[in-house]
């Protein structure tokens, strides 16, 4: 199950590098129908990938999500604390 959670965090990562790369071109091509539909597919790749993560494995950014006290946030492992593979 932890390989899973891995690989979409890595698919995510992967998606969102896309969205950034997209937009940035799209800045200065705007009328490329192409590009817009490649990006307007990434969006929604994106979205559902996120929305599984969240269902299986809690918010991937703190303002995600409101809180119980204490702040739950801090649960989860921070990046340096993760096992090695």
């Amino acid at each position: 199950m932890y390989i899973e959670k891995e690989r979409l965090l890595k698919d995510i990562m992967a998606l969102d590098f896309t969205l950034i790369d997209m937009n940035l071109y799209l800045d200065t091509h705007p009328y490329d129908q192409r590009a817009l539909l490649i990006y307007n597919n990434v969006v929604q790749q994106a979205q559902f990938l996120r929305r599984m993560y969240e269902r299986m494995y809690g918010p991937l950014l703190a303002n995600a999500s409101t809180s119980k006290c204490p702040w739950q946030w801090v649960e989860s492992p921070w990046p340096w604390e993760k096992e090695e593979y």
